[in-house]
């Protein structure tokens, strides 16, 4: 079954609870390596989702998530609004007009997320930062769909790949963002937005 524009809708309502349970947990991730901003503010943009949505009635998956886009860009400071918010534009453009998305629509959509990612904050795998959970998460994803599995399916594999990649940032020195300055202090610490990637992908494939 294929994944509507109400659907998206759907997912990104779910995603902005689960954001907003574990506000807390991001601060607090945030503020050993960085200046404890990253919940708050991904809080903030994915509430101003929220409210976009409630006004508007996007008619393709696409129009939904570039509505999100443009919405974290304009509404989140530090970091989390231009990376996540570049994520989800390269996403909605990588869907063009398509009225629904099956399992090959949403692998292009997170490798599209991915590429903009990277091009946004200039960094690669190994940096210790939310890279380290969207590489293994799309390549988790591309699998998974090559084998048949449900646009569910698809985002639980990236989910639970995105889960082991934002663990795997604790013991890495990070060379990208303010907690690039800690050096080897910084080690022990998972990245804040490695795990707020984590969260999102498994809020996104939506409840059990």
């Amino acid at each position: 079954m294929g994944c509507s524009a109400a659907d998206v809708v759907a997912a990104l309502r779910g995603a902005a609870d689960v954001v907003g349970e574990h506000r807390d947990e991001l601060v607090e991730l945030d503020r050993a390596i960085g200046d404890a901003d990253h919940g708050e503010n991904l809080n903030r943009g994915f509430t101003a989702i929220v409210s976009v949505l409630d006004s508007a009635d996007p008619e393709a998956p696409a129009a939904v998530l570039k509505l999100a886009a443009t919405t974290l860009i304009s509404k989140v400071g530090g970091a989390a609004g231009p990376l996540y918010g570049t994520a989800f534009l390269r996403a909605a453009t990588a869907l063009g007009d398509r009225a629904e998305l099956d399992s090959d629509g949403v692998t292009a959509a997170l490798r599209a997320a991915l590429d903009g990612v990277r091009a946004r904050g200039k960094a690669e795998e190994g940096d210790a930062t939310m890279v380290d959970a969207l590489t293994p998460a799309v390549a988790a994803a591309e699998a998974a769909a090559g084998s048949g599995e449900s646009v569910r399916g698809v985002l639980l594999a990236a989910a639970d790949a995105a889960d082991t990649g934002a663990e795997a940032t604790a013991p890495l020195v990070a060379r990208k963002g303010r907690a690039s300055y800690l050096g080897e202090r910084g080690i022990g610490h998972v990245d804040p937005g490695a795990r707020s990637t984590a969260l999102l992908l498994r809020a996104l494939a939506g409840p059990a």
